[in-house]
């Protein structure tokens, strides 16, 4: 109860605050057209005078009627604007103790006075902004790509050997959709981003540095996905359909559509798709002084269906609430071949062993949101209250036949027959409450509470064929449970100046956890509250010039999935184990920037790392297997230094390129000895679109990427080109885009791992040279219409769930 009243009593205290620095007066009115129409979803601010400050900012209503309440008293205009119509203002006006009343607000109709008007202005594709770097998706060819290799196209990202996103050389990325955290990182978010077409981002959002408002977690901060919603009144929409080939046939489609009417604003996003595809890993091991040559070979056949829908009710200009409900499906057949060769140190050849492991599996996603939206005044306090529950489960039925063959390739002894039926689940609640308070225009307190339960479940139950039939396996076969309960509080403020901004805060966490594993009778015990502070500062030299600097701590907790113990098996020689040893890392963020005209000039960002999480490999000489564990490593550095920024060659030329430069070490002892690794790297991007007449555009995308060191592997250079062409018609409505990924078939990822008796060469490929074809279709009515965003409360859970 303790936990519950907390929140409660924090609730209270806004409401507390909201009613302290209330004002009374009033101020409302209409805006009409010239033939005393009312216009709805008119824009209408609030301007005081003689400063001509913005005090308040909203949209008018079905019957043209707008109203500002707890003004304060002094000198007023109200301003209106509305796309295709003139702006217009009001009268001067005072305010004292007595609510006003204005007269209508005539706007002119733009089409009255111009036959045509031809809007040539373009957004660009990386836009530079003091906290964040925001990409417009939409400005892109995403032709057949996916949500991750969009994301993978982003200055400042790339992906390590597993498909995790890393930010400026840092891993434990937090990845939002629309605000709300994903709760999925690893195999989960991978599978997740790989159904989700890249024709439905809108834009994503790079913020290395969140400020306190945010959760502590994720040492290299937060990409926000922002997935199409049109905010035009009314009913619009689109629809798109795509295929693409590489080795086998991929296939999706998807619509989103919108009703904004009144006080009412929904939406409903589905998307399905067909992906056919391949990955193949190499690994060549030297053990003592013979080798062991494996490669394995993953066909996985996956159906997916991502839906969201939600709904926005604005009561009056204070109070909203909204609900939203998301999810999705991906059902998968996976073939998995494994076939191992060893050789001895003459090179003859002394045996081996095949595998055939035929999978059924299954993950799921469920979301719930209720939210609650109150201004408190006309400065822009608001109050928020988020209340989420997630649920995650999946499934795994899968059979291995294992064949271990002489030198001859001759089966020795019989096959050994076992199947798995595994399953997972995740629970989350979460409740959450944000308010902000504006002293003044340059003055501004933000302040919020958050706690969250967590219940993690997984059964993994092995069975051997015997002669008497199917017998389970102790050794294989574990119940892990895990429930987690973390409490934070946070406050900062936020002081501007001329050309001066300065934001600091401090967030507080507690996280308490308990959890078991049958299989080896481990218990686990969780109990411990740190302090994360935050800065931010921004300083405009002029117009064009602004420079800005930025300090955080964060935390990246171990995900509920690697701290179960059990060892789970991929074939005879290669084994994955958890850790319930296994601590939080930590990590102390600096960034500068500096930009001209909005052009990125110079970025730079350092990193240290604390008890930072790795994969250690334990090889077995005897045995020969490898067994996969995450590790704490003492310390982590890594140093990013990059610069670029799109913009136009020529009028039909514009171009993005990006070169970047990185250092990183490990420091730390791993299995009883010292290890010690650090390498400069370098990157290099670019992406150009040509723009021809009759609405059609060419498209071409390289990068290189220099050999590097991450964690303890030491990775090899990379490359990959992209061409592509799209051609928008019926009144710029439909776009037919067509793509070719990796033309030269170059894009892998190759490795060497070279620490205590491990001496390995890795390499994965997969199905990364596409061609594909897409088309987009826009629909219904066009008129802008303010939308609201939110950040639900489940976000740092969110992105644990399936975490290595």
């Amino acid at each position: 109860m303790n936990r519950l009243i907390k929140p409660a009593i924090f609730f209270f205290f806004f409401l507390g605050m909201k009613t302290v620095f209330a004002q009374n007066t009033k101020i409302s009115g209409t805006v009409t057209d010239k033939s005393n129409k009312a216009l709805d979803y008119a824009s209408v601010a609030l301007i005081h005078l003689p400063d001509s400050a913005s005090v308040a900012l909203q949209a008018t209503n079905q019957q043209g009627l707008y109203e500002f309440s707890q003004v304060k008293p002094g000198r007023y205009i109200i301003k209106a604007l509305m796309m295709g119509y003139d702006k217009n203002q009001s009268a001067i006006f005072e305010v004292k103790d007595a609510a006003v009343k204005i007269a209508a607000i005539v706007l002119t109709d733009r089409s009255q006075n111009l036959k045509e008007v031809n809007i040539t202005s373009k957004m660009p594709v990386i836009d530079q902004k003091a906290d964040r770097v925001v990409v417009n998706v939409e400005q892109m060819n995403t032709a057949g790509d996916n949500a991750l290799e969009v994301i993978s196209r982003s200055p400042g990202v790339k992906l390590d050997k597993d498909d995790n996103i890393v930010l400026k050389g840092k891993k434990g990325i937090n990845v939002m959709i629309d605000g709300k955290l994903s709760y999925m990182t690893g195999m989960e978010l991978t599978t997740y981003l790989k159904s989700l077409p890249g024709s439905v981002l809108s834009k994503i959002e790079l913020i290395s540095n969140p400020p306190s408002s945010f959760d502590a977690a994720g040492t290299a901060g937060i990409i926000n996905i922002k997935l199409k919603r049109n905010k035009m009144q009314g009913f619009n929409g689109n629809m798109n359909l795509g295929g693409g080939y590489g080795r086998y046939e991929k296939a999706f489609g998807g619509t989103n559509l919108n009703y904004n009417i009144g006080k009412v604003s929904t939406y409903l996003r589905l998307n399905a798709g067909h992906y056919n595809s391949y990955n193949r890993l190499t690994l060549n091991r030297t053990i003592g002084d013979e080798q062991y040559n494996q490669l394995n070979f993953w066909h996985p056949v996956t159906n997916s269906l991502n839906y969201s829908t939600g709904a926005d009710y604005f009561i009056n200009d204070k109070n909203t609430l909204g609900v939203m409900v998301k999810g999705y499906t991906a059902p998968e057949e996976t073939k998995v071949n494994s076939n191992s060769v060893n050789y001895n140190a003459a090179g003859a050849k002394m045996g081996g062993t095949s595998m055939y492991n035929p999978q059924s599996n299954t993950e799921k996603n469920h979301a719930l949101n209720l939210n609650y939206r109150l201004k408190t005044d006309t400065l822009g306090g608001e109050l928020g209250i988020d209340a989420d529950y997630v649920r995650y489960d999946n499934s795994r039925n899968e059979t291995f036949t294992n064949n271990y063959l002489d030198a001859n390739d001759q089966l020795i002894g019989n096959p050994i027959d076992l199947r798995n039926n595994g399953m997972g689940k995740v629970s989350i609640y979460s409740i959450k409450a944000d308010y902000t308070l504006n002293f003044n225009k340059t003055l501004k307190m933000e302040t919020g509470w958050k706690s969250s339960w967590v219940k993690s479940q997984s059964d993994v139950r092995f069975d051997s064929l015997k002669t008497a039939g199917w017998i389970n396996d102790p050794r294989r076969t574990n119940e892990f449970l895990y429930n987690e309960n973390i409490n934070a509080g946070y406050v900062s403020l936020d002081q501007s100046f001329k050309n001066l901004q300065i934001k600091a805060g401090l967030r507080a966490e507690q996280t308490l956890g308990d959890g078991s594993s049958s299989g080896t009778n481990t218990l686990i015990e969780r109990k411990y509250w740190k302090l994360f502070p935050t800065l931010f500062v921004s300083y405009k030299i002029d117009s064009n010039n602004l420079v800005t600097g930025a300090y955080r701590k964060s935390i990246n907790r171990p995900s509920y999935s690697s701290l179960n113990p059990f060892t789970f098996y991929t074939d005879p020689y290669t084994a994955l184990q958890g850790n319930p040893l296994l601590q939080p890392s930590y990590a102390n963020s600096f960034e500068f920037n500096y930009s001209l005209k909005n052009f990125r000039v110079l970025t730079l960002s350092y990193s240290v790392g604390n008890e930072s999480i790795s994969e250690v490999i334990y090889q077995n000489n005897t045995t020969k297997e490898s067994i996969s564990r995450p590790e704490n490593l003492n310390r982590t550095v890594s140093f990013y230094a990059a610069t670029g920024s799109p913009f136009d060659v020529t009028k039909w030329w514009n171009n993005n390129t990006e070169v970047s430069a990185a250092y990183n070490r490990t420091t730390s002892p791993v299995q009883g000895a010292g290890y010690n690794a650090s390498s400069w790297s370098w990157s290099f991007s670019t992406d150009n679109t040509i723009t021809l007449p009759k609405n059609y555009s060419l498209s071409l995308y390289g990068y290189y990427e220099s050999p590097s060191v991450s964690g303890l592997f030491h990775a090899l250079e990379s490359y990959q080109i992209n061409i592509g062409a799209k051609k928008t018609f019926w009144k710029k409505n439909a776009t037919l885009a067509f793509k070719v990924n990796d033309v030269f078939n170059t894009n892998k990822f190759r490795a060497n791992l070279a620490y205590n008796n491990i001496n390995t060469f890795w390499q994965n490929e997969w199905e990364s040279r596409r061609v594909n074809l897409s088309f987009n279709y826009k629909f219904g009515n066009m008129k802008i219409k303010t939308a609201r965003s939110r950040r639900t409360g489940t976000s740092e859970e969110e992105n644990r769930v399936g975490k290595n």
